[in-house]
């Protein structure tokens, strides 16, 4: 090894020859073909490396995802920060092009830290920014991930009231296109002001119970229909088995029937319950067409009060609010099985940064329902203890081994299996709740309950001014 070729690279720029010489003793180099693998995210560290010649990629695996870390060419080093920390390695590399290595083995590579300080500290250096490019690129995938997850959540529950509406319009349609003609043929039959009245007030009593019914079970709701419809065919309405469903649905049965034949007369029955069930009808699609347009705007607010769009970072937030809103974005997720208890004591609004909380209730929520598989209890309790208020969110899955829980804040660290956890999720957490507000956060666990338990300050200016 040529001390010309070693003083091309930056970290050994100001080193004499002589040193230079030493560490050109020390190492091997290594020639690899374009496309060749160097090592893969998790490989334990195996040396350092000077590239030589030549230009490498490097890239990381965030929750499954492939995504570029940093491209190294001609001069600069790696594998420096795992050897340091005696980590494994936390990005895949392989070559572009033809590369040429310097390769110096672990013990090495110590034997240069102790005879080139100047280096320790040049490499000191290297490893920060490194360590924070891979924080950061990992952060922001990590993000990408979790907008991910709750925009595909949202698009799922949206989808459901959305097409129903689409569905409910339609219908509505049709059945305002028919009313007119039944209108004009009800019109068309001679009644007197008494029989106006009853139809009056038919109409009105029929409009309640519909939109008060209570659902009956399928096979109470089917028996129902039945009877309906063979009071119909007896007195010959036409399209019994059509005017049936809506009649029960509006709590109507054979006593309310035969009141209206006391009422009405035989061959004007059949228009008198046509026009009925087709006027329900629109008022009960009118109906399902608001619930539908109310969820999807209950959806719009909870994902705008989630993000706090529109609204000072630091300001008063209700708690409960923020878990309930989280809640509602991850409802995709509770629907199959998980079985949320509420426990909420008397909490007063405290000052925060509410996005930021909500990302922390979003991370402790969506680990619980793993925890359980989707298929368990979640308990969300809330108290005031003097200064703080605390919310613990608990579940009854497998829970977290005893010693690996002294790890499970780590930046990194998670229990997961490989590429499903960023192992970002409670080191972000922590992050927020500590570092941003103040407070505290901890975990207890064993199989079958597992509780993470925040404590949050309820007046943070008070704690920042302290600190």
């Amino acid at each position: 090894m040529q001390v010309d070729t070693l003083r091309r690279s930056p970290l050994f720029s100001n080193l004499s020859d002589e040193q230079l010489q030493c560490i050109a003793g020390l190492g091997t180099e290594i020639k690899l073909d374009r496309g060749t693998q160097i090592a893969k995210q998790g490989d334990p560290p195996d040396g350092f490396y000077i590239i030589l010649e030549g230009q490498t990629e490097w890239t990381r695996n965030v929750g499954g995802e492939t995504v570029p870390a940093m491209t190294l060419g001609a001069g600069e080093v790696f594998a420096e920060l795992i050897l340091l920390l005696d980590e494994p390695y936390p990005t895949s590399g392989r070559t572009l092009t033809e590369v040429q290595l310097y390769k110096l083995t672990p013990d090495d590579f110590w034997k240069m830290l102790a005879l080139c300080p100047d280096v320790m500290r040049r490499i000191l250096k290297i490893a920060v920014q490194r360590s924070q490019i891979h924080e950061t690129v990992t952060q922001q995938q990590a993000k990408l991930i979790s907008l991910g997850t709750l925009s595909a959540g949202l698009a799922h529950e949206l989808n459901n009231p959305a097409a129903a509406v689409r569905s409910n319009v339609k219908n509505l349609e049709a059945t305002l296109q028919t009313l007119p003609s039944l209108a004009l043929k009800l019109h068309q039959q001679p009644m007197t002001e008494k029989q106006i009245a009853f139809l009056s007030d038919l109409y009105e009593r029929t409009t309640t119970s519909a939109l008060r019914a209570v659902s009956l079970d399928t096979i109470a709701h089917s028996e129902a229909e039945d009877t309906i419809t063979d009071w119909l065919e007896a007195h010959e309405v036409a399209a019994a088995w059509k005017l049936a469903p809506m009649l029960v649905t509006a709590g109507l049965d054979i006593a309310q029937l035969d009141e209206i034949t006391t009422h009405v007369a035989p061959d004007c029955l059949g228009c008198v319950l046509t026009w009925l069930e087709t006027t329900l009808t629109g008022i009960k699609l009118l109906e399902d067409i608001k619930l539908g347009s109310t969820r999807i705007s209950e959806l719009i607010t909870a994902m705008k009060n989630y993000s706090y769009m529109d609204q000072a970072s630091l300001q008063a937030i209700d708690v409960h609010e923020g878990i309930e809103n989280t809640l509602t974005i991850l409802k995709h997720k509770l629907k199959y099985g998980v079985v949320v208890e509420r426990e909420y004591g008397a909490l007063p609004r405290i000052c925060a940064y509410g996005p930021q909380l909500n990302q922390v209730w979003t991370n402790l929520i969506d680990n619980a329902i793993d925890a359980t598989n989707g298929k368990g209890h979640l308990w969300i309790r809330t108290s005031l203890e003097g200064e703080y208020i605390l919310v613990e969110i608990a579940d009854d899955g497998a829970g977290i081994l005893p010693e690996v829980q002294s790890r499970i804040f780590d930046q990194f660290f998670t229990t997961k299996e490989v590429g499903k956890g960023t192992g970002l999720g409670l080191d972000i957490a922590r992050r927020i709740v500590i570092g941003q507000h103040k407070g505290k956060i901890s975990v207890e666990s064993k199989p079958g309950n597992t509780r993470f338990q925040v404590r949050l300050p309820t007046n943070l200016a008070s704690k920042t001014n302290a600190k």
